[in-house]
């Protein structure tokens, strides 16, 4: 596993000014995931984008876990269902000018 491409959670702590605790809670709900490398909890950096939504939610609009829970499963479902529908209009695209 290279270690290079995870950040320490206390950086990402004094960065966005959140505890330590409330990574751990996001950790026990299942929005991130945390992996321990010496010592030191950190997030794989490919996930920082997620949680840098989870962090406007919380600050922003002052949503609790739950609510950052509830928004963040709505906009992985619209992200499907745009997958979906994308697949749907290239199927369309290609019967129409199949005719």
């Amino acid at each position: 596993m290279n270690k290079e491409k995870y950040i320490p959670l206390i950086k990402l702590s004094k960065c966005y000014h959140v505890e330590m605790s409330f990574f751990n809670d996001l950790n026990e709900i299942g929005l991130i995931e945390i992996l321990t490398f010496d010592q030191n909890e950190c997030i794989h950096q490919e996930n920082l984008t997620n949680l840098e939504k989870i962090i406007r939610l919380h600050h922003e609009l002052e949503l609790n876990l739950q609510g950052i829970d509830v928004v963040m499963n709505l906009l992985q479902r619209i992200d499907q269902l745009q997958i979906e529908l994308n697949a749907s209009k290239r199927k369309l695209g290609f019967y129409e000018n199949d005719s």
